[in-house]
């Protein structure tokens, strides 16, 4: 690694939360590159100030992650990008906390526009009355919230309304993405906000559709939301 790190001072306990941060950072914007092995324990320990303990619990932290990999006689080095779980919310925090977002936020709309038409359509079809009333509830508080607008209570009920797609479903595999990916929906949701409108009038047409039970609808409302919500991005029209 070409800089020093500085030395990280916190709780004990969140110590190696705060490390394996510091080393996720370098990696995910680029200054650590892919298959670099990253200095020796000892090197990492007096540039951090922190025991050996805390140095390799962030390590593996950061090898459950995907990032790092450590070998005999080789020692750890970071992983080609493909290996990155960008599906763990801790890492996408770390990657939304670097700070220039715009390319991180065209390839989740990119994510969003393959998956979520077809959980919207999903959940027309296999919402249950509880489901219903839940998503019901949370538009109700979004169209609210719509006319006397705050981003902060905006942001939290466009996430629910999301998720609650998600679990909305019947299908275990779009499960992860209701809350995995809570972390940058509400990053996206918050910058694509403040970039233009609340588009409420499209979160009323899958609003609508779903509890219509009319699938090709909320496939198509879905589509426009994302439409709308790309043209809030910068660089496109």
């Amino acid at each position: 690694m070409q800089n020093a790190f500085v030395e990280i001072a916190g709780v004990k306990r969140s110590l190696h939360v705060q490390v394996a941060r510091e080393i996720a950072r370098k990696i995910l914007s680029g200054e650590v590159a892919q298959n670099e092995i990253i200095p020796g324990e000892m090197t990492l320990c007096e540039q951090f100030k922190v025991s050996r303990t805390s140095l390799r619990e962030a390590i593996k932290l950061l090898t459950s992650k995907g990032l790092l990999e450590s070998k005999p006689k080789v020692g750890t080095r970071v992983t080609d990008r493909e290996n990155w779980n960008f599906l763990d919310s801790q890492l996408l925090d770390w990657l939304i906390d670097i700070g220039d977002n715009n390319a991180v936020y065209r390839d989740f709309l990119s994510l969003r526009n393959a998956l979520e038409p077809e959980a919207a359509a999903l959940a027309a079809e296999n919402a249950t009355a509880q489901q219903r009333i839940l998503l019901s509830a949370t538009f109700q508080r979004m169209d609210d919230i719509s006319k006397d607008f705050e981003l902060e209570s905006w942001t939290e009920a466009d996430m629910e309304f999301h998720r609650l797609i998600f679990l909305s479903t019947g299908n275990s595999f779009y499960l992860p993405f209701a809350n995995v990916l809570c972390t940058m929906f509400k990053s996206f949701i918050t910058h694509s906000s403040v970039r233009g409108s609340t588009c409420i009038n499209e979160h009323r047409a899958i609003y609508s559709a779903i509890m219509a039970g009319d699938s090709s609808k909320a496939r198509q409302a879905n589509i426009d939301l994302l439409s709308k919500s790309k043209r809030r991005l910068p660089g496109s029209s």
